[in-house]
């Protein structure tokens, strides 16, 4: 059992250091900081809801600072948040925030893991977010990092009293108090003891989160609070630990989180919740080597190491560490045992500078394929060390060397490999199953918490050095020289043959026509060939039957045109696309998502989309469009026949703007755009010569001005969450309700994640509310949607979610944003 559980552990720890894709950060100060977390027997676990809500500076101060082994775990992946760079949302944002996560957690040192809940948006309350998580898989899940991870301590976030913040938040909080009591426990969660042994950490804090004083405009009194300095200036890697936490923090770039070092002391202060009392976060446990029994010659020749170091000459202290390690091995199996040999390891590599690389001759492989794999390595030492065989995690080969690595001389070899024909696409292993609102699917229990999939291919690179065998697994990338960015490396795809698109999320059909469908076909291999089609389901058709397509290359395409054609009267339906080859079926599309502060992802999703038939009268026909933070709203729009124009900064003025029938503006446009802070006026002044404004949502902090509608209007962080909640029509008779399409209760139904957010609290007289919500046991919200005749136009302001419920094919949102649209506008044929 304690084996087993030591090797799960290892896992974990290794698949967190293959994430960094070998960094080869070797400076002196990052060889001295090594020697101190090697001298150093301690963990720390900090638990939260989502990717930014983790105390960075904290991180990076138990990191570097006290040198402790130190973890994030986040219930969610941060899937139901808005994008500031892009259009991804859901699963696509959940894969960016995961990875802008672990480019943090390289920068502060810290190491991350997960849970299978999914961000299914705000909740209010824990009571409502556990309604949607499954909330004994979560715990399970939390209990795991736990026992994995072993720490000695525990740090939520978050209070456990409800309403404070986010239902998510508490929710984490909560979670992790019921952990701490049950992971020590062999009867709670029993499977799980098959891989891992039950573990339970000294004592649990709540780290006191201060901004909401400063918020409320509260004193904070510190009085009964532990209290940390965590602004400590760090001389090895001449910084502080605040300053490293800005870097981390800006790394969440898809949430706008970019930040400004902090310097001087910095306090944080921790309410414990259990444990053995103490006055501080440590106090009383030994994190040295004399917490491992019989570690005396181990810890004496890490002594030594440290006494020894000479910058200029780091490899002088292989010695030490070959001796310590020598100790170490023959100490029994624990888990501070693997962990030490592993950084063990990692300080070698570093004093003798040894580069080590597999890269491949392209990026992306299909199951069958024989990629060319090349290694390099380098010992940039006087060292002897010797490469001793090397193994593929694919292959059961083992080819053996023994060949001495010279100093500084490059050591190069080629290798032919197949990859199994049942080798896994490389597709985020939480999106591979179906899950529900609140949670993944993740059947293998080894899976479950790791930030990513393991590499695709990896080696074993077997080195010795003065007769110890050291291990050292590298993942297979694909590298190449930009132009611009120099040397690139990219992580290896397993693809399938051949790849289906289907570009929108939703078809649209507001009237009886039919519509053009295009389906790309994209290589995997070369030369695929095959037919595509269509799958429809009861009274929807397509024509023609079939594409027959022949594709010489990898990562050719090809684009055919269905036309579907919807039936007479209203209807959804889900419409697939699927390739024929060889007698096979294949469904999966592919989503590339390529942002220079993460690696790049690549995603196969099914190829399938929603198509809806409704009944829907338009007005006006020009749109101008100003984008904000990014949304799929232009392309919804031109489906159902508008003519979108995307405005730029320089396209606002009267001149432009008098061309067109409505100009929207999209979401969080008055937080991303400092030039709306003035082009806000051509705004006004286009609505009073007869022109339709809508302004969608904005976040109530960091508006480029107060000023966004030509009447007071003052937001809020009002919301309605529950997307079932009911509304009520608070002008019946407005135009926004019945021209040019009638606006009943049962437009409201089927909507996805929330009714709105960010709703206005005050406003002007001459701003009709139209639509009242609540969630449940609230008072009335009636600032979702607001009207405003302004001069001969209108000007409106919603924070209804357009942006998440156009994609998602929602047909009452289409006849609302319409109805708005065609304000002061004459129908369209």
């Amino acid at each position: 059992m304690a084996r087993r559980s030591i090797f799960i552990a290892l896992t974990f720890f290794l698949i967190n250091s293959l994430a960094a894709q070998q960094s080869y950060d070797y400076s002196t100060g990052e060889v001295l900081q090594r020697l101190q977390r090697l001298n150093t027997l301690g963990s720390v676990l900090y638990i939260a809801a989502h990717p930014d809500d983790e105390n960075t500076q904290l991180i990076a101060y138990l990191a570097n600072q006290k040198h402790l082994r130190t973890g994030y775990l986040a219930a969610t992946r941060g899937d139901g948040g808005q994008n500031l760079i892009g259009p991804e949302i859901r699963e696509g944002l959940g894969v960016i925030r995961t990875q802008e996560l672990l480019e943090a957690r390289k920068i502060d040192g810290g190491e991350q893991f997960f849970s299978r809940a999914n961000d299914f948006g705000y909740s209010k309350n824990p009571d409502e977010t556990f309604n949607k998580w499954d909330k004994d898989k979560v715990l399970a899940d939390f209990v795991w990092a736990i026992r994995k991870f072993k720490p000695d301590v525990l740090i939520t976030r978050f209070s456990r009293v409800p309403g404070v913040t986010h239902g998510h938040h508490t929710a984490s909080a909560v979670l992790a108090m019921e952990a701490f009591e049950l992971s020590g426990d062999a009867t709670a969660f029993p499977e799980q003891l098959r891989y891992v042994d039950p573990w339970q950490p000294k004592r649990v804090f709540y780290n006191i989160g201060l901004w909401s004083y400063r918020r409320s405009g509260k004193v904070f009194d510190p009085t009964g609070y532990v209290k940390l300095d965590v602004g400590k200036y760090n001389p090895v890697l001449g910084i502080s630990c605040t300053e490293i936490a800005a870097k981390s923090r800006s790394m969440h770039k898809s949430q706008g989180f970019g930040v400004s070092g902090i310097r001087g002391s910095e306090y944080e202060y921790f309410e414990q919740w259990a444990g053995d009392s103490t006055t501080t976060l440590f106090g009383g446990l030994d994190m040295t080597w004399n917490r491992v029994q019989g570690a005396e010659e181990v810890a004496y020749f890490v002594n030594e190491a440290m006494e020894n170091y000479n910058p200029l000459q780091p490899a002088d202290i292989l010695g030490s560490l070959l001796k310590a390690r020598e100790a170490l091995l023959k100490l029994p199996d624990q888990y501070w045992k693997e962990v030490k040999l592993q950084e063990l390891q990692e300080l070698m590599l570093a004093v003798t500078g040894t580069y080590i690389s597999m890269t491949s001759d392209r990026q992306s492989y299909v199951p069958g394929d024989s990629p060319e794999t090349n290694l390099e390595v380098i010992n940039r030492s006087n060292a002897p060390i010797r490469l001793s065989s090397v193994r593929f995690s694919i292959s059961d080969e083992r080819f053996i060397y023994r060949l001495n690595l010279d100093e500084n001389t490059k050591t190069q070899f080629s290798y032919n490999l197949t990859l199994p024909k049942n080798t896994a696409l490389s597709n985020p292993y939480w999106l591979n199953k179906p899950g529900t609102d609140g949670m993944y699917r993740v059947d293998k229990q080894l899976l479950r918490g790791l930030p990513q999939n393991p590499p695709a291919i990896s080696a074993t690179i077997t080195l010795t050095i003065d007769g110890q065998f050291i291990d050292v697994e590298v993942p297979v990338n694909y590298q190449y020289t930009d132009p611009v960015k120099g040397e690139v490396n990219l992580p290896l795809v397993v693809s399938p043959p051949v790849m289906v698109n289907l570009d929108d999320q939703a078809l649209i059909f507001g009237n009886g026509s039919s519509q053009k469908v295009p389906v790309k076909i994209i290589a995997g291999q070369e030369g695929v060939k095959g037919d595509v089609r269509l799958a429809v389901e009861e009274g929807w058709s397509y024509q023609p039957e079939r594409f027959t397509f022949d594709l010489e290359r990898v990562h050719e395409e090809v684009v055919f045109e269905f036309e579907l054609t919807p039936p007479a009267g209203a209807s959804v339906a889900q419409v697939r696309a699927e390739a024929l080859v060889d007698s096979r079926t294949y469904r999966q599309g592919r989503q590339v998502i390529a942002y220079d502060h993460i690696p790049q992802q690549t995603l196969f999703p099914e190829a399938e989309t929603r198509a809806v038939k409704l009944d829907l009268k338009r007005g006006g026909q020009r749109i101008g469009y100003i984008m904000g933070a990014g949304d799929a709203v232009p392309n919804s729009l031109e489906q159902i026949g508008y003519e979108v124009q995307l405005l730029a900064k320089d396209d606002v003025v009267q001149s432009q703007l008098a061309t067109f029938d409505a100009v929207i503006v999209g979401i969080r446009a008055f937080n991303t755009l400092s030039w709306l802070s003035y082009k806000n006026n051509e705004l006004f002044e286009y609505a009073k010569s007869g022109g339709t404004v809508i302004v969608q949502y904005n976040t109530s902090h960091r508006l480029v001005t107060e000023q966004v509608a030509p009447l007071a209007l003052k937001l809020s962080r009002d919301r309605v969450t529950v997307e079932e909640a009911p509304v009520e029509f608070l002008a019946p008779k407005h135009d926004v309700l019945n021209s040019p399409n009638k606006i009943t209760a049962a437009d409201f139904d089927g909507w996805v994640q929330e009714r709105g957010l960010y709703f206005p609290s005050e406003w002007h007289k001459d701003f009709t509310p139209i639509l009242g919500m609540s969630d449940p046991g609230e008072e009335q919200t009636k600032g979702s949607l607001l009207v405003a005749k302004y001069g001969r136009g209108y000007y409106c302001y919603t924070g209804i979610s357009f942006f998440r419920e156009l994609p998602a094919g929602v047909p009452g949102a289409y006849k609302l944003l319409v109805n708005m649209i065609s304000l002061g506008n004459k129908q369209t044929p």
